[in-house]
C-alpha cells in the first residue's frame, strides 16, 4: 500500500513538473484604466519616487507598515531609484526609472531580490482619449522554471493583476479629485 501511494505521489509530481516546463518563458501582466485627467497630470504621479506621488497610489506601499524605503538617484524621471526591504509579502527589491517619454511613458527596471529573485520591466503608458487618459500598467520579464512551477498552483496574472487594478483605482481617485 505504501509503495502504491508513493508511486501515485511521484507520478503526480512528474506531471506537475512536465506541465510547468510547457508554460510560457515570459511573465506578462497588464491592466488598463481610463482616468479623467490629462497625461500631463498623471505623468508626475508615475515618474516621481521621491515625492509623495508614488506612495499615494502604489498598492504596495501599505502592505507592510514597517517596510524600509531608500530613495536615491535623480529626484524624478530617469535615474530615480526606489529600494525597499520588507516582510515576506513585500520582500526586498529595487526599482530604477530607465526611460521616460514626457508625458506618455515611464519605463522601470524592476529587480526583486527576496524572497525570490526576478528581473522584470514595468511600464506605464498614457494615451490621451476624449476627456481622459488610457493608462496601461505592464510588467514583463523572463519566467524561471520555479515561477512556472508556482504558476501551476497560483495564478500570477490574477495575483499581480489585482494589485495593478487596486493601484490604478487609487491613481484614478487622486488624479480626478485633485
Amino acid at each position: 500500500m505504501f509503495k502504491l501511494i508513493a508511486l501515485v505521489l511521484l507520478a503526480a509530481l512528474v506531471v506537475v513538473l512536465i506541465f510547468a516546463a510547457t508554460q510560457s518563458d515570459t511573465i506578462n501582466v497588464q491592466r488598463t484604466a481610463s482616468i479623467k485627467a490629462a497625461p500631463e497630470r498623471l505623468f508626475p504621479l508615475l515618474s516621481d519616487f521621491h515625492g509623495n506621488s508614488w506612495g499615494a497610489w502604489s498598492p504596495y506601499e501599505n502592505k507592510d507598515p514597517d517596510m524600509k524605503r531608500t530613495l536615491s538617484g535623480s529626484p524624478n524621471g530617469v535615474g530615480a531609484v526606489y529600494e525597499w526591504q520588507g516582510d515576506n509579502n513585500i520582500g526586498h527589491g529595487r526599482m530604477e526609472i530607465t526611460s521616460v517619454t514626457v508625458p506618455t511613458k515611464v519605463t522601470i527596471k524592476l529587480d526583486f531580490i527576496k524572497p525570490i529573485e526576478a528581473h522584470n520591466v514595468a511600464e506605464f503608458t498614457l494615451q490621451p482619449q476624449a476627456g481622459a487618459t488610457r493608462v496601461t500598467w505592464t510588467m514583463r520579464g523572463p519566467a524561471t522554471y520555479l515561477s512556472k512551477v508556482m504558476g501551476v498552483f497560483i495564478n500570477m496574472d490574477r495575483m499581480i493583476g489585482n494589485d495593478f487594478e487596486a493601484g490604478l483605482a487609487k491613481l484614478k481617485v487622486i488624479a480626478e479629485t485633485h
